[in-house]
Order: C-alpha cells, then sequence, then structure tokens
C-alpha cells in the first residue's frame, strides 16, 4: 500500500511537488481555495521560471505553455544609464499564478491527486499526522502552520527590507529582446519589469521594490485599481523615464481590477523539519525560506526544494517509518543551496559592492560579461560567488 502524503498548501512548492510524487504515494493537497477562486482573485506576487526550474516542470509531466513572451535576456538600468541587455543561457516564462496555479490544480485532480478545501485549524494541527504517513507544509508566505525553529545563521533582518508593489499592465510596449528589465536607483529600490502571460493575454508586470520610508515608497493608502494606476503612472514618470517613454496613454491599465498588490516580506529562513508527538513534519518553499522578492527566486528555490524532497521521499518509500533522520537528510540536501540564494538576495537588499559595480559597468562594453550578470538570477550560485568574494 503507498504511503499517504498530505501537501498543506496549494501554490508552487504544493503543486510540483504532487507532480512529482503522485505515481508513488497517495498524495492529497489541502487548501482554502479552490481553483475557480484562485483563478479570479487577486495577485499573489511576480514570478519568473528560470530555466532550472522549466526543466523540472517538464521532468515532472506539468502542462506546458504556448508563450510568445519567453524570456531571453536580462536588461540591466542603474539611475538613468541603460548598461547591457545580458543573454539567458535557456528561455525563461513569466505565467500569473492565478492562471498557473489554477490549471495545475484541474489537471492533478483529474489525474487522481485528492484536494480538500479547507483552512487548517489548531486542532487540525494536532490531527493531521493521524491521517497521513507525512504532512508536508507548503503554506507560503503566509506560513508556516508549524513551529519550525529560525535558523538565526541565515535570518540577519529584523523587519522587511523593502515595500513591493506590484501591477500587471496592459499598454506597455516591450524591451527588445523580450527580457526582464531591471533598473536600479541607489539608496531607494528597484524596478523590475517582466513581461508575462495572464487570463487576459500578454501583460507586463511592472514591479517596485522600494527602500521603506523612501521616495519610492509612495503608495501608502492606495487601495483602489484606478487609484493604483495613476500612482503607477506617476512613479514611472518621475522616477523611469525609460519605461514611461513605452507607456501609450490610451492602453495603459491594470489587467483586471484584482491585477495589484502591495505588501512587506521579512526574509527568513528555517530549519524544515520538526517531530511532532513522534510524527515528522517538514516544511517546503516559502513557508520556510522566505527570501526578499529582489533577485526572483521564490519560484525557483520552491522547485529545487520540492524537487529534493520529491527525490528523497521516493528514496526511502520503502522506509518502514519516517522520523527526524529523514528530516536531517532533507536539510542537509538543501541547505547548501539555500545558504547561497539567501545570502546573495540578502546582500542585493544592501548597498553594491564595488567589485559588484565595476562588474555591472564592465557587462556596458562587453557581452560576455553582460552574459554572466544575467545568468546569475537563473544560476544563483554564480551570483553568490560574484558576491560573496574575498577582494
Amino acid at each position: 500500500m503507498k504511503k499517504k502524503v498530505g501537501i498543506i498548501g496549494g501554490g508552487t512548492t504544493g503543486l510540483q511537488l504532487a507532480y512529482a510524487l503522485m505515481e508513488d504515494f497517495d498524495v492529497t493537497i489541502i487548501s482554502h481555495r479552490t481553483p475557480d477562486q484562485v483563478r479570479s482573485g487577486r495577485i499573489m506576487s511576480t514570478q519568473v521560471h528560470f530555466g532550472p526550474a522549466r526543466e523540472r516542470e517538464k521532468r515532472f509531466h506539468m502542462p506546458d505553455w504556448n508563450s510568445e513572451q519567453m524570456i531571453t535576456s536580462i536588461h540591466i538600468t542603474v539611475g538613468d544609464q541603460k548598461l547591457f541587455a545580458g543573454r539567458l543561457e535557456k528561455p525563461a516564462l513569466s505565467v500569473d499564478q492565478r492562471l498557473s496555479y489554477s490549471t495545475y490544480a484541474e489537471d492533478l485532480e483529474k489525474k487522481g491527486v485528492t484536494f480538500q478545501q479547507r483552512k487548517i485549524t489548531e486542532q487540525d494541527r494536532e490531527t493531521l499526522g493521524e491521517e497521513y504517513d507525512l504532512v508536508v507544509d507548503c503554506t507560503g508566505k503566509n506560513g508556516p502552520i508549524f513551529p519550525f525553529p529560525i535558523e538565526k545563521e541565515l535570518t540577519p533582518f529584523q523587519g522587511p527590507q523593502r515595500k513591493c508593489i506590484v501591477g500587471y499592465f496592459k499598454g506597455v510596449k516591450p524591451v527588445s529582446p523580450c527580457g526582464v528589465s531591471v533598473t536600479v536607483i541607489p539608496e531607494l529600490g528597484e524596478m523590475f519589469e517582466i513581461p508575462a502571460e495572464a487570463e487576459s493575454g500578454p501583460v507586463t508586470i511592472l514591479f517596485i521594490t522600494a527602500v521603506p520610508a523612501g521616495p519610492l515608497d509612495m503608495f501608502k493608502g492606495i487601495k483602489s485599481p484606478d487609484a493604483f494606476t495613476i500612482k503607477m503612472r506617476e512613479a514611472v514618470e518621475m522616477f523611469f523615464p525609460e519605461i514611461h517613454s513605452r507607456i501609450v496613454d490610451e492602453l495603459f491599465a491594470l489587467s483586471d481590477e484584482n491585477g495589484f498588490l502591495q505588501v512587506a516580506i521579512t526574509p527568513e529562513v528555517r530549519r524544515p523539519y520538526v517531530m511532532q508527538e513522534h510524527q515528522l513534519i517538514l516544511g517546503c518553499g516559502d513557508s520556510v525560506v522566505l527570501n526578499d522578492p529582489i533577485t526572483g527566486q521564490g519560484c525557483n528555490l520552491s522547485s529545487y526544494c520540492a524537487e529534493q524532497l520529491s527525490e528523497l521521499l521516493v528514496e526511502h518509500k520503502h522506509d518502514d517509518h519516517w522520523g527526524v533522520e529523514l528530516g536531517i537528510l532533507y536539510w542537509n540536501r538543501i541547505k547548501h543551496f539555500v545558504k547561497e540564494v539567501t545570502e546573495w538576495t540578502n546582500a542585493m537588499t544592501q548597498p553594491l559592492p564595488g567589485h559588484v559595480i565595476q562588474m555591472l559597468l564592465g557587462g556596458a562594453q562587453d557581452q560576455v560579461t553582460a552574459d554572466q550578470v544575467a545568468r546569475w538570477f537563473e544560476n544563483p550560485s554564480s551570483a553568490h560567488q560574484v558576491f560573496l568574494a574575498k577582494v
């Protein structure tokens, strides 16, 4: 008889984990929203799935997306100076999570994965271990449900390093070649412009990461779609003139009334296993490894951790009992990569080191260097090596 795995959360981590495990285990996803509620709800984040994550999705036979919005480059601007467009090794893609999550959930249900719609209560937390051989907390940035201990070495901040202001817009002419545009305004924050697919068709994500209480942190009290659109146009005109030059006035609008979001995240990393009444509970994705969105690694790190966890569980599927030893194996398996991504991301929220600035300036003169910088985002280990180099 197959072991029963209960996955709490129907986001990037939980859905990919279900695809990876469904052949070997009896999988149930517990989510507080139905696919229809996800599809018609508020945007949840930004997302770019770089080459390694897309390869995992292909390997686990997840639905693919026929898109003309494949991301092939990273455009870097500092202040008002466009430096370069570096080429990614493999195309990346951004799909509105409302569309992708609902599509994946419907597909998984057709393939035999069980879905339960319910919110987890305190009583559920105590009894879930009786229903499943393993419970995996994939609740995302609003989690965790279980008391996974903080890893102090990887959690240096006591509060948010950026205010995250996101809108999915129509009416922005794309850059060429198609890619993510990163504009850094020293001491104020950043703008990420991301071409994406949504239910309504192609959109442009405008994603401001503002230093709290600074001039870019100008969306306080904005709650309506119209007010958000007006304020975004004002911010773009004031701080990002190149993007403003590509706005088509009569077409510029949110993709839908739920296509905007403001959030502030305090980065934290937790040890992803805990024992509850002799029952192993694991955490995966943002519920235990929550980084600032500034490096765009949320989806990709979650995908990596889901892959590593699924492979470990398959390797140990015939064990009589899953105990703390398995949790230790899982943490040891992912810790090095988690550390690299976290330390790079934390460094990106601080003033850029001088040797990194010199490398960015070098990219303006040399395409090889430009490509190396672009590939930081698909291979964060290479970024960690540069940022944390002892110079």
